[in-house]
């Protein structure tokens, strides 16, 4: 078994060893999926490229040069659950610590060093992943997961996300579950033309926004979802 703590991205890497290094990671994966090591880092290996564009996008406003500048986290040591689930019920905070309490699992957590800003956006890709699933109403289930990784391959690019669908698509189509073959395909092709059709949410704000109704941040970040017959 590999020990993730061995596991790294030199500066620079080339393509070979990113590809070497995700490999290493999905071993650690398949037996441990919420690895926040290896979690991080296959993103890193996989959307290099991506998230320096998006850094590239985020330099060109306000918004996104602020968010470079000041790093915030959302990660489970900086979040104070009890705090937020006493601010009124359908607010952000409320329905954010309701969600991991609901489902029984913990914040987003991650010992990898932020070296520069693409470190910075593949942390920031990961921990508001949670969010994501408050925001746009996609469940925690298999269904819900690959709903909003299509949803991250349409409004981001995020190729990882992409990787995941492939397989778990694959997968479906052999041994279809509680969901057919063809509404599956259909959920996963309406989620990802609801992330092209939504606004880039990895530059917002949230930290700010607890307070906020979800409905009302629903509205303005996410497309509305399709209807589904």
């Amino acid at each position: 078994m590999i020990d993730p703590n061995t596991l790294s991205l030199p500066d620079n890497a080339t393509l070979l060893t990113r590809l070497s290094v995700a490999r290493q990671c999905l071993n650690v994966l398949r037996h441990d999926p919420a690895n926040p090591t290896c979690g991080q880092l296959i993103n890193i290996c996989l959307d290099l490229n991506v998230y320096a564009s998006l850094v590239q996008q985020l330099q060109r406003s306000e918004e996104g040069r602020r968010l470079l500048s000041e790093r915030p986290s959302l990660q489970g040591k900086e979040l104070d659950l009890a705090a937020l689930e006493r601010l009124p019920p359908g607010t952000l905070g409320h329905e954010f610590a309701r969600y991991f309490r609901d489902n029984k699992i913990s914040p987003f957590e991650t010992t990898l060093e932020l070296k520069n800003d693409v470190d910075f956006i593949g942390k920031r890709y990961r921990e508001t992943h949670d969010l994501l699933h408050v925001l746009t109403g996609y469940a925690t289930d298999v269904m819900g997961e690959m709903e909003l990784q299509a949803y991250a391959l349409g409004n981001l690019g995020i190729r990882t996300a992409a990787f995941i669908l492939m397989f778990s698509t694959l997968e479906h189509l052999k041994a279809p579950r509680s969901v057919g073959r063809s509404e599956y395909l259909r959920r996963v092709r309406a989620a990802y033309q609801r992330g092209r059709a939504s606004q880039q949410f990895l530059d917002f704000p949230f930290e700010e926004h607890w307070e906020t109704p979800v409905a009302t941040l629903s509205a303005r970040l996410c497309a509305p979802a399709q209807r589904m017959n």
